[in-house]
């Protein structure tokens, strides 16, 4: 049986050693976060910071810390959960396996919230400056909630069924906000509040919404699951969590998640929006000040002895990375039955998840082409560029599993390789230009604005990959420090980009033609455009990480002998793709130096995390 609230999972976490108190005063500015971050990155134990400056409240930070912890907090469900949504996936999987038919119905049962009349997260009144006021970044435009859990319902159709949770940011202070009375709500593209807002708008009228913050561990999983729109988030916790979830009826008409720590109730006001940012993202850089919506701040409440759970994310890995593998173990078995032919998919976290998408299809629909190419490959492709939130992917890389069936799509390198063997730059690039991304990458036009690269590849190999740099390569003028990235992929330090957005840089122009028939780079099918060849070439995750977080593929690819053919672009010779940061880009993550040396005095000889990392 799962955890009825966040108490009850803190004194199992502490009497397993998995929970560390600490009771030195911190500092929710800045500090608490750098520990958090710290700690995650040793793999170390969930924090409560219990004496917090400033604030009566008790902190929460690395509940999610580890996989492994991940899988301990639910682990009476998740064997059953898999099971189920095989099942769903494949209906004939229940007539195979009749046992499950009882495990079965007792998660169905869970799945319907119970009524209460009573919530303990309305007992006590608090203020919105009450709340511990966590900033996780310098550049941070103010204080923000990092595991809010966003509820709201259809107004057309009210109630719980038609309900959605969501783990979208909440700005508490800073920027033009009302202290205290009114917060920031940042949603991004794909997600469930939006069609609410919308049906609001068209009504013009608020959107009743609460922001809980804490209870139970499996809402803050189900908030951020990719689940279809007609499962309610508050109905799979229940699944998740192995109980009902608790919903208590309050006057506005919008029930409360009865065991929640921390809840502020409000209505996000019609057609007023507000800059809200900048904020320290998951891609590793911050994402700015942009208008959203606004929420009017009615009251806030909170449960006897509330504990306020945090994260603070980066440049991944960080806890969130945790969120993503627990549910890629979830859900992953499932994509092969929502995309026919598709054998695996990978959002790389390393790259920031959206930004490069592997995956193994198949390739069957021609089995007597003497060589196989890409033909079923780009069916899956677009089917899966059209799937949930698989369609926010920037690069997808996709080959062909019949060439090789013991390739496993989280072997990065081993990918790449098999990739860059077999891809032809004349045929295998297929782009799609204008059109939507995510909301945190800077890299297009303008905000929700890019473009996106399909490279499918198949067939037998066409080149062996060099793997080592000639010492007598010679480059074009302003161009320096050839180093392997990978095998057949060339990171190279070039100038500083200054060109402006959107716009191609004739100086990359110029470098392609300047690679002759017979050059040594045109060995490397793969060249990465870098600020620091040193740095993008020194591990799999830098190489990651600058590539694919820094670029706009419609802008930033260049090609050796490239060609446009009815409509076609490609190139006779090696790929090369600008991972220069631009001017446009905003900045990447650094921490503040003195708050690393107060975190670092924690952890020295007798300090509360000696140890720990």
């Amino acid at each position: 049986m799962g955890y009825r609230n966040l108490g009850e999972c803190l004194k199992d976490l502490e009497s397993t050693g998995q929970l560390l108190r600490i009771d030195q005063e911190v500092d929710a500015d800045l500090e608490v976060a750098a520990i958090q971050r710290r700690v995650c990155r040793a793999g170390g134990p969930a924090l409560l910071f219990t004496r917090v400056r400033g604030c009566t409240f008790p902190m929460l930070g690395n509940l999610f810390g580890t996989l492994e912890r991940s899988r301990f907090l639910f682990r009476d469900t998740l064997d059953t959960l898999q099971r189920l949504l095989q099942c769903g996936a494949d209906p004939a999987a229940l007539l195979r396996r009749p046992g499950i038919w009882p495990k079965a119905l007792g998660a169905a049962w869970h799945l319907h919230p119970r009524r209460v009349r009573r919530a303990p997260v309305l007992q006590h009144a608090t203020h919105i400056s009450q709340l511990p006021l966590l900033k996780s970044w310098p550049g941070d435009g103010g204080a923000f909630i990092t595991l809010p859990l966003v509820y709201s319902e259809s107004p057309g159709r009210p109630g719980w069924r038609h309900s959605n949770l969501g783990m979208y940011r909440v700005q508490l202070t800073g920027n033009d906000y009302q202290p205290g009375r009114e917060i920031g709500l940042h949603y991004q593209l794909h997600r469930g509040i939006g069609i609410h807002h919308a049906e609001a708008l068209e009504l013009d009228r608020p959107l009743p919404v609460h922001v809980f913050v804490g209870g139970p561990p499996a809402l803050m999983l189900a908030a951020v699951m990719p689940l279809p729109e007609a499962l309610p988030e508050i109905a799979f916790a229940g699944l998740l969590g192995g109980r009902r979830m608790e919903l208590c009826p309050t006057a506005t008409g919008l029930p409360v998640a009865a065991q929640a720590d921390f809840c502020i109730s409000g209505s996000i006001i019609p057609n007023r929006l507000l800059p809200e940012g900048p904020f320290g993202d998951h891609l590793g850089y911050y994402s700015l000040r942009h208008d959203f919506p606004v929420l009017k701040v009615e009251r806030v409440t909170h449960r006897p002895g509330a504990v306020w759970p945090f994260t603070s994310v980066g440049r991944p890995p960080q806890e969130d990375s945790n969120f993503g593998a627990l549910i890629h173990e979830l859900t992953g078995p499932l994509l092969p039955k929502l995309v026919p032919g598709i054998r695996a998919v990978h959002a790389v976290d390393a790259a920031g998840v959206h930004p490069l998408l592997l995956a193994v299809g198949s390739e069957r629909y021609l089995p007597y082409e003497p060589r196989r190419q890409p033909r079923e490959l780009l069916t899956q492709a677009h089917a899966l560029l059209g799937t949930g939130q698989l369609s926010l992917a920037k690069f997808l890389l996709l080959v062909a599993g019949e060439d090789a069936p013991g390739l496993r799509i989280h072997h990065v390198a081993a990918f790449f390789r098999h990739l860059l063997e077999r891809v032809d730059w004349r045929r295998d690039l297929h782009f799609q230009t204008r059109t939507t991304v995510d909301t945190l990458d800077y890299n297009g036009p303008a905000l929700h604005e890019g473009s996106k690269l399909i490279i499918a590849a198949a067939g037998p190999p066409l080149r062996t990959l060099p793997t080592e740099v000639p010492g007598d390569l010679s480059l074009p003028d302003g161009f320096s420090r050839p180093r392997l990235a990978l095998p057949g992929v060339l990171a190279i330090q070039g100038p500083s980009a200054g060109q402006p957005r959107g716009q191609t840089d004739p100086a990359l122009e110029a470098f392609c033609r300047q690679v002759p028939e017979g050059h040594g780079l045109r060995a490397f099918p793969w060249i990465v455009m870098v600020d620091d060849s040193d740095f993008c070439s020194r591990t799999l995750d830098n190489f990651l990480w600058v590539s694919f977080t820094r670029s706009d593929p419609a802008v930033d690819l260049y090609g050796v002998d490239a060609f446009v053919l009815h409509k076609h672009w490609g190139c006779h010779g090696p790929l090369v793709l600008d991972a220069r940061l631009k001017p446009h880009h905003p900045a990447p993550l650094e921490e503040d130096p003195a708050v690393v040396a107060r975190v670092e005095a924690l952890a020295a000889k007798g300090g509360p995390l000696q140890g720990v990392f």
